[in-house]
């Protein structure tokens, strides 16, 4: 699409460019008239001179940085031409110097105009194409990011079915559904780069409902949602890197709560947990939460603010602004 919008771009700014030269010089200029004129004899050679500059001298000598070169030949090729005009199509009789200050800017000036929109215009694609590279590498990011995610919180409900599939059977047919569910959510709704929020909240209930029977006579689980609206949309997997850190970093017989909120179109995530003793270095939650704040600084930029606290409780606080 920039391709083609460049390509139209261009197309218009020449043929723009050639109307008002050749206005000025057969009508500006009180001494040149139609019929008499050599000018419009001289165009078409003008025409080959500008088009070969711009298809060939300037790709060659700017992949080549030989710049000074480029612009010596230009100035030769702008002297021929002017000789040219001058004592062949004008037939004027006068001396160098005459010829170049009367006709040099018929010749040079569309030489430089189009070095100049060619530079421009090659500047502009390049651009395009590290905009295009950025938009990828971002992507590929991202993707990788989620990719650190999913396999971890899956493994965990697996085995949470498989427990109770030998413990207390006749449940395990709803925890079934519920990973099925949140396997659909991963697998193929969370590709796109933005989701319902209604499906991100289902997602995340299923996920504590899990996290309940899990950690059952070890831990409370405090959970309360206020949404004012559902109609919005948001990354998929975003929350629960900072749901699942409150679980796996929380002590035994200790509180988890996690807090859900969406008021004027802004969501607010709380986790509050108390901190594992044994948690060492190399397991801090902290980890989990810079990959967070990576995939935040991708996707929202400005639009967030990330805040954590730590002494004997370990609080994370999440507001977003929803599209």
């Amino acid at each position: 699409m920039n391709f083609l919008s460049h390509r139209v771009s261009k197309i218009l700014i020449h043929l723009l460019f050639w109307a008002l030269f050749v206005f000025i010089s057969l009508f500006v200029f009180p001494e040149y008239h139609w019929k008499e004129n050599p000018f419009l004899q001289y165009f078409f050679i003008l025409l080959v001179i500008v088009y070969v500059n711009d298809f060939v001298l300037l790709p060659i000598f700017v992949r080549r940085k030989m710049y000074l070169l480029y612009v010596l030949l230009i100035g030769g090729i702008a002297f021929l031409a002017t000789q040219l005009y001058c004592n062949y199509f004008a037939q004027c009789g006068c001396s160098i110097m005459k010829c170049l200050s009367d006709y040099l800017w018929q010749t040079l000036v569309p030489l430089v105009f189009f070095s100049f929109i060619w530079m421009l215009f090659r500047f502009l694609e390049k651009q395009a194409e590290v905009e295009a590279i950025r938009k990828e590498h971002t992507e590929m990011e991202l993707q990788m990011l989620k990719a650190q995610i999913n396999p971890h919180v899956l493994f965990n409900n697996l085995n949470t079915v498989y427990s109770y599939a030998l413990e207390k059977p006749q449940e395990a047919p709803d925890l079934i559904l519920r990973l099925s569910d949140n396997l659909k959510h991963v697998l193929y709704e969370s590709n796109a780069p933005k989701v319902p929020l209604e499906k991100e909240l289902e997602y995340i209930d299923n996920y504590i409902a899990f996290q309940k029977i899990r950690t059952e006579n070890l831990k409370k689980v405090v959970y309360s949602k206020n949404i004012d609206e559902l109609n919005h949309s948001i990354a998929p997997l975003l929350l629960i890197t900072l749901i699942e850190n409150a679980f796996k970093h929380s002590g035994s017989k200790s509180d988890v709560e996690v807090s859900i909120k969406v008021e004027n179109d802004i969501l607010t995530c709380s986790c509050r947990n108390k901190i594992k003793i044994s948690d060492s270095e190399s397991d801090n939650p902290k980890i989990g939460l810079k990959n967070l704040r990576k995939r935040l600084s991708l996707l929202y930029k400005n639009k967030y603010e990330l805040n954590i606290e730590e002494n004997e409780y370990f609080q994370v606080r999440l507001k977003l602004e929803l599209l």
